[in-house]
């Protein structure tokens, strides 16, 4: 081969894969978060997500791409005020708070709803501006489960609702509830029967409804027996049916979204996949219209890379290091993070001591899971660490205070404060069953924490360091195998926490917090 054809072939592999190199792969976000709803306002897309007990809640991200997002709001600051939330008396709402939602803009004001089995409400949150706010909250019973809210073209609005049988209810005008004497009918009795091939199919959820030219089309989510999670379709000339529904994607397990429109005319379907314990974490595959239908992927399968930008990576939109330093009168934390169930706002600073975050116990607790004020971010994929430096000077004996990653089997690293000894302790909790894996006498005031996660091809495992300067880590304790439980219902969640189980008054103060997409064990 000549040196001229030698030179075109690498210019032509190289501009083919500086192509792949620039475009979206799937999963657009490698972290929890489920349950989307996408929708268009001009060129700016708004997508809301489930972040169940967290405080706040319903998360609001902005993206001018569909692939590249950041965190503008929340639907709510406090869904409800009463002991599970509060994590008070031994209750707690792992797993519950406030599930699938939905979101829509409609004449100049956005909605956002969903519904909660802890308050027993449907929920629906207003604004003019969904970036700024303010958020306005209109609450009704029953809680209508994964419902979707639609507004037709008769200027009436209405919910979709269900389990296998999903119900069309008529709203009031004012959207304070289910209009008497309004349309309210099965319009569906078994949303899993396309996908029943082989015996039973469960699931049948997650409805989401659209309209496109005239007709209207609904998305669920099905499980067929011995098989996979699957995107199910239905369609209707009209709202109250009659409804012919067909299997849509089977693939990978992707499943439970909807339709996604872009300003040129390409069509995207969002959806989601259980990744292990990292969490529920969404996809895009394109959307071609034949026949009416929207045909979902390509040849049928979800593809690795998009036509669409590249991402630019998690951080600072969905998660980012923070430093803690606020002005004077800045109290105000970054929207990545959020509180583990409601805080006490008086028990938390960024401001008392310049450049620290403290949390200062209010009660005493017997485990981490049980204790208010742990603030948390979210893990994310394929691997992530976190860091922290600690000061433990003000900590009371019998406190804990540490960084954690949270899930019902937890693991942390950090204080405990015990007989007027500070040791450095790694702990794992599975169940009712904790451990203590290692305790190191502590001398110093300041202790530098590390968590590292593996969720590579599903390894889903982590380390934990300490180190006394900063510079260099110490493994301690053992490794610690993540599982995604249904008690919790959630990725694991980076945490930094501070406990009493003696005495109430001690405080941790925690410099920093820093992120990395890499770590050091292979």
């Amino acid at each position: 081969m000549n040196k001229f054809l030698l030179s075109l072939l690498t210019l032509i592999l190289f501009a083919s894969y500086s192509s792949v190199a620039q475009q979206a792969k799937n999963p657009i976000i490698h972290a929890d978060v489920p349950d989307i709803a996408i929708i268009r306002v001009g060129d700016t897309y708004y997508m809301s997500s489930t972040t169940m007990h967290m405080s706040p809640g319903v998360p609001i991200m902005k993206s001018k791409d569909l692939v590249n997002w950041t965190m503008v709001s929340y639907a709510y600051d406090t869904l409800v005020d009463n002991d599970d939330m509060n994590l008070n008396n031994g209750k707690s709402t792992y797993g519950r708070g406030s599930w699938a939602s939905s979101i829509r803009h409609h004449n100049g004001t956005f909605y956002v709803s969903t519904f909660a089995a802890t308050s027993g409400k449907t929920h629906i949150y207003t604004t003019k501006d969904i970036e700024k706010g303010p958020w306005k909250e209109i609450a009704f019973s029953p809680s209508l489960h994964d419902h979707s809210l639609f507004f037709d073209n008769d200027g009436k609005a209405y919910m979709i609702y269900g389990n296998r049988e999903l119900r069309l209810v008529e709203l009031k005008d004012d959207l304070s509830g289910i209009k008497e004497g309004g349309v309210n009918q099965i319009i569906i009795k078994d949303s899993t029967e396309p996908s029943k091939t082989v015996g039973n199919s469960g699931l049948g959820e997650g409805s989401q409804l659209f309209k496109v030219n005239g007709k209207y089309y609904l998305f669920n989510i099905t499980w067929p027996s011995g098989g996979m999670r699957t995107v199910v379709i239905h369609r209707a000339d009209k709202l109250t049916g009659p409804w012919e529904g067909r299997v849509a994607l089977q693939d990978l397990g992707v499943a439970q979204g909807g339709l996604i429109d872009r300003p040129d005319g390409t069509w995207y379907s969002y959806l989601f996949r259980d990744y292990g314990a990292v969490g529920r974490i969404p996809y895009l595959v394109p959307v071609k219209w034949e026949d009416g239908w929207p045909v979902l992927g390509v040849n049928g399968k979800v593809p690795e890379v998009l036509d669409l930008p590249a991402s630019k990576g998690l951080s600072p939109g969905i998660v980012a290091s923070d430093e803690f330093t606020r002005a004077k009168n800045d109290r105000a934390l970054p929207l990545v993070w959020q509180w583990n169930h409601n805080p006490v706002n008086s028990l938390w600073s960024v401001t008392q001591r310049k450049g620290y975050l403290r949390l200062t116990t209010g009660r005493l607790d017997s485990g981490v899971l049980m204790a208010r004020n742990t603030l948390t971010q979210r893990t994310f994929g394929p691997e992530s660490s976190a860091i922290t430096a600690l000061d433990v000077s003000s900590m009371k004996d019998g406190d804990c205070a540490g960084l954690i990653l949270l899930q019902r089997d937890y693991g942390w690293v950090g204080v405990q404060s015990e007989n007027g000894v500070k040791s450095i302790v790694m702990v794992q909790g599975k169940g009712s069953k904790v451990t203590a894996s290692q305790k190191i006498p502590l001398t110093q005031k300041t202790i530098y924490l590390k968590a590292e996660c593996d969720f590579k091809q599903r390894a889903d495992k982590a380390w934990f360091y300490y180190s006394l300067d900063g510079k260099t880590w110490n493994l301690i304790g053992s490794e610690l195998k993540m599982s995604y439980t249904m008690p919790h219902f959630m990725g694991y969640r980076f945490g930094l926490f501070n406990y009493a189980t003696k005495t109430t008054g001690g405080y941790a103060d925690f410099d920093y917090f820093r992120i990395s997409d890499k770590i050091s064990i292979r």
